[in-house]
Parts: C-alpha cells; sequence; structure tokens
C-alpha cells in the first residue's frame, strides 16, 4: 500500500523519520500556513481521515492503561485528565476512560454564556489559536493530583508548555503527564521540556503510541506555499468529484439522550457522567440503526461528527460497530487543508460548507475531508443543538452538501449541554437553534436557543451593576493624553501578549478560526521618510482640520441642549474628540467631559461603558464622536446596538463624511486627517481595543494597551497642539458654515455605500466589506490588513502623498480612475479573507 505522506515528500524532500509504526499512523499534506507548510495528518485519530470507531477508541483507551500504569492506582484516582481543541477533544475522552475514574474537560473555542474561564491558553502553529478552560465545577483544576494532558500530537511542545504554565500558576501540583498519539519532537524540544519541569519544580512524563520528528529542508515553507498555489492554479482551489443528484432527503434520527447528561467535556465529564452513556448506547444506537434502516442500501456507514463534538459521535460509532454495522468515523474541521486526489496524499477530497453554529468565536468556512468519493452509502451526522440551525439546513449549507455526494443522509442531534451554573437556556427545538437574539455582555456576542439567553437591560437600570464598573482609565497611567483631555471606558490589557503579524493574522481570520477583535496588528513603526511626510502633511492641513473640529464642534453646541458629554468611538474618533473639547473650551469657556469607549464591528459597542455612562450622565446628553466615515458601518453598528439602551441618540459627529452616512460634520470633503496616517503614536499611544472572551468578562470594559515604550515616537500631543493653534484664524469661517449647515438638508444620502457596491461589482469583489473608501480608511488597510491595490481619484495630490508612499513601500499596485467620489479606495486581498465576516455579513474589526 502507498504511503500517504508520499505525494508530498517526494515534492518537498520531507522525510519521517522514527518508529516503524510512524508511516502507518500518519500521512502527509499541505496546508496554507504562515508558521508550517506540512500537516501531519493522523490515521487513527478520527478528524480528517475515516477509520473504523473501535480502532479510533482503542487508540486512546490504551494510552491511557499506559498512563494508568504509569501513575499506579492510587495516583490515578487522583488524576483529572484534560484534552485539547477540536482536534483531541475525543482523544482525551477516551484516555480518561482508560484511567477509568478520572474526571475529564477539554479546552474549547467557544465561549459560553454565564460561564467564567478558569484559564487559557494559546496554540501558537495553530489556524485558530485561544483555547479556554470552561469546568461547571471550578474546583476540577484546583486539585494536587496528577494532571493530564492530551493531544493528538507532542510536536514543539509550546501548546503544552503555555497550558502547564497557566495552571502551575493557579494550583501547583508535583506532577504532569503529557499524552500524544506521537511525539516529533526535535532534540531541543525535548531538552526545553526538561528546563521546564525543573523550572516549575514538578515531574512531567510523556506517554506516546510511536516517536520520531519530521525532517524540514532548508527551504520548506516557501516550496510549500509555491506548491499550494501551483496546484490550486491548475486545479482549482477545492478537488471534489463530480456531484451527483441528491437521492432523497436527509432524516433525523430520534436518540434519547439521557437528561442532563453532557454532551462532552467542554464544562467537564466525570465517572458518574460515563457510566450514565456507557448505559444508554444500545437505545442510543438502536435509534440511529433504526433510522439507516429506513433507507434501503445502507451498508456502508461514515458517522461524521462536528468540530469539538468527537466523543458522542464516536461511541455512537463504537455502538453501531458493535450491532454490526459497517462503520467509519471521522469529523467536520475548521482547519483549510489542501485537497490533492492522488493516493499518495492524505486528503484525497474536500467538502467545503459556512459555519453552521454561529459560536461566539466567529463564522465561516468549514471542511469535510475524504468524505466525497469514500464509497459510503450513508452518512450519519451527529451535531449538537447549538448546531441544528438554519445554516445546516440552507442550500450550500452541510446537509445540503453531504447530500451531493452521499445517498443517504441521516441527522442526529444531541441536546447542548448548559452547565447549572449558568441560567436557565430556553428549550431547544430542531432547526431553530441559530436565531440570534439578545444577551448579556458575558464575552461572548450572540445567542441560540440553547445558549444562556436572558433580557438585556437599559443601560438605566441595574445601578448596583454599574456601581461595580471602575472608573475610566486617564494618562499619564494610561494613555499619554493629560488626565483632564479623556477617560477611557477600557481595561488595559498592556501585559498581554496580542500582537501577531498582520498576513498571519489575515489567514487566522479567513479560516473563521479568529475574530479580527481578538489580536492586535504589530505596531507599525514609521520609517524617517514617513514621519517627515506626517509632519509636511499636518503642515498643510492642521487650519483645515481646525475649521472641520470648529464646525462640528459649534454644530453640536447649537443643537443639543445642556452640557454635551463627548463620548469618541476607540481609537480613530478620540484625538478628534480631545480638539472638539479643546475648541469648546476656547470659545466658550465650556469643559466638556469626553470619554472613549469600544465599538467592535460585527460585535456592538461596549454595553458596560453605556452602563458606566447612564449611571454617571444624562444618557439625552451624549454625543458619539467618530473621525471619519466610509461607507458607514460603524453608523449603522451604533445604531442597532442603541436600540437596547433607552435615552441614548445614535446620531454620530464626525469630522469628516464622505460617504454622507450622518447629519452632523465637519465637512463632507475626502481629504487627509493626519490622525488616520498613523496608529498608537497618533492616537496617545492606545491599540485598537479587543474584544476576547477570555480576557473580557460580563463585568469588564473591552481592552486596549498602552505602549509605553513607543513615548519616543509619540506625536499625538503635537497633532493636538498644531491643529488647537490654527483655532483663532478659522473661527469666522466656522461661524459662516455653521449658519449654512444648520439651515440646509444635512440628511444621509448614503452616496458612498452606493459606490463601494459599484466598485465591489466592477472588481469582481464578493464582499463590500473588502472595499475601504476615503483616505482614512485606505491608511488602514495599508498599515494593518493584506491590500490587493489602490485606487486613486485621478488629480488628487497632496493628499495621497502617504498613501502612495505606504503603497510603494508595501509593494501594493494604485491605480489611477476617474469619476470616484472618494480621494482614493483601499482593496483588500481576496486571498485572505474567506470567513472574516460576521453572522450579518459585516466584516468583524474593531476600531
Amino acid at each position: 500500500m502507498v504511503w500517504t505522506g508520499t505525494w508530498v515528500a517526494e515534492r518537498l524532500g520531507v522525510e519521517l523519520i522514527g518508529d516503524e509504526e510512524l508511516p502507518a499512523l500518519l500521512g502527509l499534506a499541505l496546508r496554507r500556513n504562515p508558521k508550517r507548510a506540512h500537516l501531519l495528518v493522523s490515521g487513527v485519530l478520527g478528524k480528517h481521515v475515516p477509520q473504523r470507531p473501535s480502532v479510533v477508541y482503542g487508540a486512546g483507551l490504551d494510552l491511557g492503561r499506559r498512563v494508568r500504569a504509569l501513575l499506579g492506582d492510587e495516583e490515578a484516582a487522583r488524576a483529572v485528565v484534560l484534552g485539547y481543541a477540536e482536534t483531541a477533544t475525543a482523544l482525551g475522552h477516551a484516555v480518561a476512560d482508560g484511567l477509568a475514574l478520572a474526571p475529564y474537560l477539554h479546552s474549547t473555542r467557544r465561549p459560553v454564556p454565564g460561564v467564567a474561564p478558569a484559564g487559557g491558553f494559546e496554540e501558537s502553529h495553530s489556524h485558530a489559536t485561544s483555547h479556554l478552560l470552561l469546568p461547571e465545577d471550578p474546583k476540577l483544576l484546583a486539585g494536587d493530583g496528577p494532571l493530564v494532558l492530551v493531544d493528538d500530537e507532542f510536536s514543539t511542545g509550546n501548546t503544552v508548555l503555555n497550558t502547564i504554565r497557566d495552571l502551575h500558576e493557579r494550583h501547583p501540583r508535583e506532577r504532569y503527564v503529557v499524552v500524544a498519539l506521537v511525539d516529533m519532537r526535535a532534540a531541543a524540544d525535548r531538552d526545553r521540556l526538561d528546563a521546564f519541569a525543573e523550572e516549575i519544580g514538578a515531574r512531567v512524563d510523556l506517554v506516546a503510541r510511536a516517536a520520531g520528528t519530521v525532517r524540514l529542508p532548508e527551504g520548506v515553507l516557501e516550496k510549500g506555499r509555491a506548491l499550494v498555489a501551483e496546484h490550486e492554479a491548475r486545479h482549482g482551489a477545492i478537488r471534489e468529484p463530480e456531484t451527483v443528484p441528491l437521492a432523497s432527503a436527509f432524516v433525523r434520527a430520534v436518540l434519547d439522550w439521557p437528561r442532563d447528561l453532557p454532551d462532552g467535556g467542554r464544562h467537564g465529564f466525570t465517572p458518574e457522567h460515563r457510566e450514565r452513556l456507557e448505559a444508554a448506547l444500545p437505545s442510543l444506537a438502536a435509534g440511529v440503526g433504526e433510522a439507516l434502516r429506513s433507507r434501503p442500501g445502507t451498508g456502508r456507514v461514515l458517522v461524521l461528527g462536528f468540530e469539538e463534538l468527537m466523543y458522542a459521535p464516536l461511541r455512537l460509532g463504537t455502538a453501531l460497530e458493535e450491532a454490526g454495522h459497517d462503520v467509519r468515523y471521522s469529523t467536520t474541521t475548521r482547519s483549510p487543508v489542501l485537497a490533492v486526489d492522488d493516493p499518495g496524499y492524505a486528503i484525497r477530497t474536500r467538502l467545503v460548507f459556512p459555519a453552521h453554529d454561529d459560536p461566539a468565536d466567529g463564522p465561516g468556512e468549514r471542511y469535510a475531508y475524504n468524505v466525497a468519493g469514500g464509497g459510503f452509502d450513508a452518512v450519519v451526522l451527529v451535531v449538537d443543538s447549538a448546531a441544528d440551525t438554519p445554516a445546516l439546513h440552507a442550500p450550500g449549507g452541510l446537509l445540503a452538501r453531504l447530500g451531493e455526494h452521499v445517498p443517504h443522509v441521516v441527522l442526529a442531534v444531541v441536546p447542548s449541554y448548559v452547565p447549572s451554573r449558568a441560567p436557565e437556556a430556553a428549550p431547544y427545538t430542531p432547526g431553530t437553534a441559530g436565531t440570534t437574539r439578545t444577551v448579556e455582555n458575558s464575552g461572548a456576542d450572540e445567542a441560540t436557543a440553547d445558549d444562556t439567553v436572558t433580557e438585556v437591560p437599559d443601560a438605566t437600570e441595574a445601578p448596583e451593576r454599574s456601581s461595580m464598573l471602575p472608573e475610566p482609565l486617564r494618562g499619564p497611567a494610561f494613555s499619554s493624553y493629560a488626565p483632564e483631555e479623556v477617560g477611557w471606558l477600557l481595561q488595559d490589557l498592556s501585559d498581554v501578549e496580542l500582537e501577531a503579524p498582520t498576513e498571519e493574522r489575515e489567514e487566522a481570520i479567513q479560516s473563521g478560526g479568529a475574530h479580527y477583535a481578538e489580536s492586535l496588528p504589530v505596531e507599525y513603526q514609521p520609517s524617517e521618510r514617513y514621519q517627515e511626510l506626517f509632519h509636511a502633511a499636518l503642515e498643510a492641513s492642521a487650519a483645515r482640520i481646525a475649521r472641520a473640529v470648529g464646525t462640528v464642534t459649534e454644530t453640536v453646541l447649537a443643537e443639543r441642549p445642556g452640557t454635551p458629554v463627548l463620548v469618541s468611538l476607540a481609537r480613530a474618533g478620540t484625538p478628534v474628540g480631545v480638539l472638539m473639547r479643546r475648541w469648546a473650551r476656547a470659545r466658550h469657556g465650556l469643559d466638556l467631559p469626553h470619554y472613549a469607549v469600544s465599538i467592535v464591528r460585527g460585535r456592538g459597542i461596549d454595553a458596560n461603558a453605556l452602563r458606566w455612562l447612564a449611571a454617571h450622565h444624562d444618557p439625552a446628553d451624549v454625543v458619539f464622536v467618530d473621525g471619519w466615515t466610509g461607507k458607514g458601518a460603524i453608523t449603522r453598528e451604533l445604531a442597532e446596538a442603541l436600540k437596547d439602551f433607552d435615552g441614548f441618540d445614535p446620531d454620530i459627529a464626525v469630522l469628516a463624511d464622505p460617504g454622507s452616512c450622518v447629519r452632523t460634520y465637519g465637512t463632507r470633503e475626502d481629504f487627509l486627517i493626519p490622525s488616520a496616517c498613523l496608529n498608537s503614536t497618533v492616537s496617545g499611544l492606545i491599540s485598537r481595543t479587543v474584544l476576547r472572551s477570555d480576557l473580557v468578562g460580563p463585568d469588564d470594559f473591552h481592552g486596549a494597551k498602552f505602549y509605553r515604550e513607543l513615548a519616543g515616537s509619540d506625536v499625538s500631543g503635537a497633532f493636538l497642539d498644531a491643529v488647537a493653534a490654527r483655532f483663532e484664524e478659522v473661527a469666522a469661517t466656522v461661524d459662516t458654515d455653521v449658519k449654512e449647515l444648520l439651515t440646509a438638508d444635512r440628511a444621509p444620502t448614503w452616496e458612498g455605500w452606493a459606490a463601494v457596491e459599484r466598485i465591489s461589482e466592477e472588481y469582481g469583489i464578493h464582499d463590500v466589506n473588502l472595499v475601504k473608501p476615503g483616505v482614512g480608511e485606505t491608511t488602514r488597510v495599508l498599515l494593518r490588513r493584506v491590500p490587493w491595490k489602490i485606487l486613486a481619484k485621478r488629480g488628487a495630490g497632496a493628499d495621497l502623498a502617504h498613501v502612495r508612499l505606504l503603497a510603494e513601500q508595501r509593494g501594493v499596485p494604485v491605480e489611477e480612475v476617474d469619476g470616484l467620489p472618494y480621494s482614493c479606495v483601499g482593496l483588500i486581498h481576496p486571498e485572505y479573507t474567506r470567513g472574516a465576516t460576521g453572522a450579518d455579513g459585516k466584516a468583524v474589526v474593531s476600531r
């Protein structure tokens, strides 16, 4: 039989060295990943390659029994097993079963409302890095017995070290056991684990079925990328067999799932749970068998699990196998892998479909490998009820994709387990779990009928909760602005490592493994030439900006009775808010309160910040402030978010409104605002805002970082002072502008949105969120994203000098066009964008 790593090995020179069993356990495939070109594909894990359930379950049981022998019965009885999402969730379960009496927990990438994380860590090489630990019983990880950590492969040891370090700081223990199907560490990684164990003063053992290493020739990453690109260009990005007509609609299997039995180890799975599941398995398998018998000709069956939900489908598979069915088992995944129809390649076919559980960690594409063309007569798709949504049943959804390639499809739904510590969930109705409803901000931003759903109180309610919130952060402790200039309704995450290279972040977003707001781009450090350009642009445009600041401020003061409370949308709006406050003080002697809050596209505004504002000010006095409008996405986002809060006016006051999206603005011209040229160094040294469930709890503000180390490059004060110095000279012009504005028709026309739709169609871009109009948004594309090309209005002059320089530095073409309503438009590279949208189709990014 041909080894399923031959195709990659011959083309890239990759070698698998080690135990004789390794080629039988592992194949090779290629994937798009900035850190690894190759993927080790396990033949006994049940993730990418369909395998007999008894083989998959037996591999884990055997490892668990070996751990029990290593620890001895007394220590094994005190052990806790922790598995890694998504690939090792069932393997960890099986290891715990082999230990017999060990409780089990697996990490998860799906935050659950009402369940506070007991820990979290990063998987640095993965396409989706953030792991949460959400035990129902917070004492589960607090004991001092051995902790057994289970993953499918042990490659560098980074993930395990991150986990142990995090948990050991909270709950030190004397012994850890690392378990994997294969130990593929290099010698240096083995030494590092030994040194780490000595450092923390604990014993760390390793148990693996086989050991070896992967020898990678020089330049393999670049060669792998080129090979993927060449194959996709020649054969298409996705290899799927010719579709066949859908034989018939799917049928539902009736599962008499035991009440209150967890669907897996996301919140913990005890020995008592295991006993209940074992007792129920024969009847559960009978329900599936009855559904199969209703469809004639279902000889060869695939039980297909769903991402982290691996153990319940696996045990259904073993029960069906024991009942005499010819069964294989695998699961869907979020990991994008190249498919090559060759016997010497591990991933022969690939089905692509939209995410259908709509979890808090984001939508995007999902995959099922080696299912199409696998010779199956029937597929039993097993999902939890949170995934039994309209998206699952929609055209192009997973059920439809399976039906294109397999004659018979059976759907089996396991009730999603809601921990008792969370508020009671609504009853489950098949096919309705994807209905989005409002949830109280607890780190997750959407809920399904099987998630914990509560009413969101008005901002004027729950004073006791508002009183729990901290006071605003202020400079110089947080930001380089003076303390009276702005209060930041944020939490300080300066000590958290959140930055990642631009291409790596884009790849994580397009794979559906991360939200844009869960990480930060590496801060752009301007070259000497670019800094000179910024100062030249500031000198040239300071009076123009001062005029716009005066106009928008005077408009607000004329139309808002009382004392306005400026609330800028961090961070682009914050310099504008500071300037508006300075204008009001200089011209009218007013000290306007000014705060900065977070709004995350696709996720809404920080609800806790609104509660704080409502507890300290009249919501009717709040004026939201932003820097500029592009196509108006944030304008719509804010209006939608404020529907759940009484008294706030959703109208945003902006410096420039080239998209004609708001009625309160300083100008509708698309001109260079120098604060768009830089990132934190023109915004008080504050990062973009961050919303990640393991960092932002139910009573926390969204987060941000203060880059104190960039103080030497800070021009925040210089920008403010340069503009404020021009206030007096533009005052008369501002008075004239405001008189005209107050009597003019300022109703938004949304001309910018129409232009974006036209550009999207003309350039063949499938998503309008990849079109970023205006100087400000184009600058952000060049600084933070992976730009494709820049469209520049023919004749645009000095306003685009910095855009042209950035484009030159990044090798991005600038195309001169006629009839552009904006000075320029930035187009994001489509290659990195699959999955980078929220459930409502909006890009998930924060400002």
